[in-house]
């Protein structure tokens, strides 16, 4: 059963990248990356002075971009002059308005592209997401530089330098030094993984993902720099401009990557979308009926039994359904107000008003016209009075089979028949 899902993960892995939305993601980060790079460093690595590592910056931009050989080392070198000639002080306050905008657009951009692999179709609110970036921009960079100070200094004292003198533990700690680059790589991709997407992320898949986008990331690298150094041509082409045009290459792989790995955590946690057909899993018009039928029962029952009301992930769990064809059936029930979210984390869904108030006529016109536009509505539809005599025939006919009916004796109807399928046979 594992080795089948691993295959049909693979498979769905290779249609995505085929498709072209993760290609395209890494496209649009890119030119994101480019534009706010050296606002993001200079607004990162200012609160690094008064910890008097700054001059680490350049080795550890050498150091991702080592797979482009000496031009790497050449493109850091710029980047922080770049940033050493920024002048705070002079921008004003739109100015650096400008500058933090900059400087956090690119985090808003990674989390657009993982939301879109998470199939989120709202973003966070706008103070939570400017907290969250800033935390990362601003506190990032410390925690990173006092982690590698702390393992820096621990390996040169002279008693532990005398344990790892030991034979086994020499070869142990020669492995796990050529191991470090790929577990730091590893947990740097599942803390984005967990950390970026507006959804609660199992830590279990993003570190699925993560050991997959960061063993990918460092396979590519090696790749990449042995292609930097056998060939020869983008010199002799773009002459000065070669620099540049690798750097954007290896940009656009490694952000590949780092989506690739994202996709990986959503399949592992999301196995319902690993379905032949790509794109958005849709729902046919009687699907929405039932779906939604089968949400505000579920809602309205456990609100009159006065038990936990469920999640969004919990409906998923409940209904097997994915969580984007939940999502639409979700907002159409919200945006009538047949349901609200409570402001817990994760939020629950409960019901608006009283089961009794709320009709199943309405549950059912509410999913019929989600998505209508006011410009394209079935009013503004010219149609044969034949056709709009059959329609009205269709209503009548619904109106008199549950016209009265209410989502209280919905709920009801649903918790006697759980009640009797628990029930023996032989009692009954």
């Amino acid at each position: 059963m594992h080795g089948l899902r691993t295959v049909r993960t693979v498979l769905v892995l290779a249609r995505d990248l085929a498709l072209g939305q993760l290609t395209l993601r890494a496209m649009g980060l890119v030119y994101t990356t480019l534009l706010s790079i050296v606002p993001m460093l200079a607004l990162s690595f200012s609160v690094l002075k008064a910890f008097g590592v700054y001059n680490q910056i350049q080795p550890m931009l050498v150091s991702f971009l080592a797979p482009l050989g000496e031009k790497g080392a050449e493109v850091a070198r710029r980047i922080v002059q770049f940033i050493e000639n920024m002048n705070v002080g002079v921008l004003g306050v739109l100015g650096l308005a400008l500058l933090i905008y900059t400087a956090i657009s690119l985090m808003q951009k990674i989390e657009e592209s993982l939301n879109h692999i998470w199939h989120i179709p709202r973003p966070r609110p706008l103070g939570e997401r400017f907290s969250r970036y800033l935390s990362v921009l601003m506190v990032g960079p410390i925690l990173v530089f006092s982690a590698l100070g702390i393992t820096a200094t621990v390996m040169n004292i002279e008693t532990v330098r005398d344990v790892l003198a030991i034979g086994a533990l020499s070869q142990t700690a020669a492995a796990v030094s050529h191991l470090t680059p790929y577990l730091l790589v590893i947990s740097a991709f599942t803390f984005v993984y967990m950390f970026v997407p507006n959804t609660r992320v199992r830590f279990g898949s993003a570190l699925v993902g993560g050991a997959a986008g960061g063993i990918a990331w460092q396979t590519a690298g090696w790749a990449f720099a042995n292609f930097v150094a056998t060939s020869n041509q983008y010199a002799a082409i773009y002459s000065s401009l070669a620099i540049l045009v690798l750097f954007m290459i290896w940009l656009y792989v490694s952000w590949l990557t780092l989506l690739f790995g994202a996709s990986v955590a959503f399949y592992v946690q999301h196995p319902e979308y690993l379905v032949a057909k790509g794109g958005e899993p849709r729902l046919s018009n009687r699907m929405r009926e039932r779906l939604a039928l089968s949400v505000m029962s579920l809602v309205a029952g456990r609100f009159l039994a006065g038990e936990r009301m469920p999640s969004l992930v919990e409906f998923t769990r409940l209904l097997g359904v994915p969580m984007h064809a939940l999502h639409v059936v979700l907002d159409a029930l919200e945006s009538r107000e047949l349901v609200v979210q409570s402001s817990n984390d994760p939020p629950a869904y409960l019901p608006a008003r009283d089961p009794s108030l709320i009709s199943l006529i309405q549950v059912l016109e509410t999913v019929r016209a989600a998505g209508e536009e006011r410009f394209l509505a079935p009013e503004g539809l010219p149609a044969p009075p034949p056709v709009d005599a059959v329609l009205e025939l269709m209503r009548q006919a619904v109106e008199s089979s549950i016209g009265e009916m209410t989502l209280r004796e919905l709920a009801e109807r649903s918790r006697d028949a759980a009640k009797q399928d628990q029930i023996p046979p032989e009692t009954r």
